[in-house]
């Protein structure tokens, strides 16, 4: 044991110094997630639809729908609502592209409701805004049915009032549960990809340096001391684990303050950073035994790096695609590790994501039993 940490002391002071280390752990993936998420800020923030309301009714039933169906949204920041004085004002402001739909309330429309005839709320949408326009014609629909609902009640019972049967209990609900946030936001996602992707070209020098050490003629006086090899190995492991494991925290207490990133409980993220690391560790230490020399453990360390991360969603969630696509990404750290962070989100998210905890956890332990098994040819002069 006090070999492997005299190993680890010494690998670790000529980390510190040398300088590019913090370019590639903490500079370069922290300064591309912030460009990234001042590129696609905008996508989280969609702005609220607008819809004009002309109402040239003024009855009872055409303010019932302004004040109990339109205001109580845009109170709760679901719609912006703004008055136009007629039909032309409101069309104008649609085709200008002020309001994303327009509602007309015609003359009579409250008369003709009260009593039993048809009545129509005319919705203008933008052919530019579908979105708004689907909303502004399911509000009215909507509005339409309760009216609908209330004459029936009024003719089960044969008189009273609109209020009366307004107050008559509707036979079927509807209970909107919304789903729970289980996702990342754009500065958040990047900011956990950018850590997760850097942190394989942060760990890939830890075991890779032995065939540095071999080729510099360093390695062999260590074999020719009281070592043990198998010693040699693991503190070279231990070395890239560590330096992974400092990098990725301060990537994502860094990204807290500075992007405004909320990662859930500090328990669940720590067992994610300290997983994730051990199966970035394990992957490329894996890799480096298949190649002969430093330069080609590096080019192949590189290219599994960078395969990985895009098949695991780093730069774009490749596995929404399902398929193919989502099925490779289930094999990557990468994949778990964002997903992970993901269901650590919401309310009432747990304290630890105990899957994509566990997949990295086997990632890391298989692919560090196969490195070990494999460091033999590696740890030679």
């Amino acid at each position: 044991m006090r070999a492997i940490l005299l190993l680890m002391a010494k690998d670790l002071r000529e980390r510190v110094r040398d300088r590019s280390l913090f370019l590639l752990a903490l500079v370069v993936p922290f300064g591309l997630a912030a460009v990234f998420s001042l590129v696609f800020k905008d996508v989280d923030t969609q702005a609220a639809p607008t819809f004009a309301l002309a109402d040239q009714d003024h009855g009872q039933i055409a303010t019932a729908f302004a004040e109990q169906a339109l205001r109580p949204l845009e109170r709760r920041g679901v719609i912006r609502l703004r008055a136009a004085a007629g039909e032309r004002e409101a069309r104008a402001a649609v085709e200008r592209r002020d309001a994303d739909a327009a509602y007309v309330i015609p003359p009579g429309f409250s008369a003709a409701v009260t009593s039993g005839r048809p009545a129509t709320i005319q919705v203008i949408g933008n052919a530019e805004a579908q979105i708004g326009s689907f909303v502004a014609r399911s509000i009215a629909d909507a509005f339409a049915s309760e009216v609908r609902y209330v004459q029936v009640a009024l003719a089960v019972k044969g008189s009273g009032t609109m209020e009366q049967a307004a107050a008559v209990p509707e036979p079927v609900t509807v209970e909107d549960l919304a789903a729970e946030r289980r996702q990342l936001s754009v500065s958040e996602g990047f900011a956990a990809g950018m850590a997760v992707f850097f942190l394989f070209f942060t760990v890939q020098f830890g075991f890779s340096s032995i065939l540095d050490e071999r080729r510099e003629g360093t390695l062999a006086r260590l074999l020719a001391a009281p070592v043990p090899r198998a010693a040699i190995a693991v503190a070279k492991l231990l070395n890239g684990f560590v330096v992974g494991v400092a990098a990725t925290a301060v990537l994502l207490v860094a990204a807290a303050p500075l992007l405004g990133a909320r990662w859930g409980h500090p328990l669940g993220v720590g067992l994610l950073v300290v997983a994730g690391t051990l199966a970035a560790t394990g992957v490329m230490a894996m890799v480096a035994t298949v190649a002969t020399t430093a330069e080609r453990a590096a080019n192949l360390q590189s290219i599994v790096a960078v395969l990985f991360g895009v098949l695991g969603g780093v730069f774009v969630p490749i596995q929404q695609l399902g398929g193919v696509f989502g099925a490779l990404s289930l094999v990557t750290p990468h994949r778990w590790f964002l997903q992970g962070l993901a269901d650590l989100h919401g309310e009432h998210a747990p304290v630890v994501a105990a899957v994509p905890t566990l997949a990295l956890l086997a990632f890391g332990a298989v692919t560090t039993g196969v490195a070990l098994l494999r460091s033999g040819r590696m740890v030679r002069p």
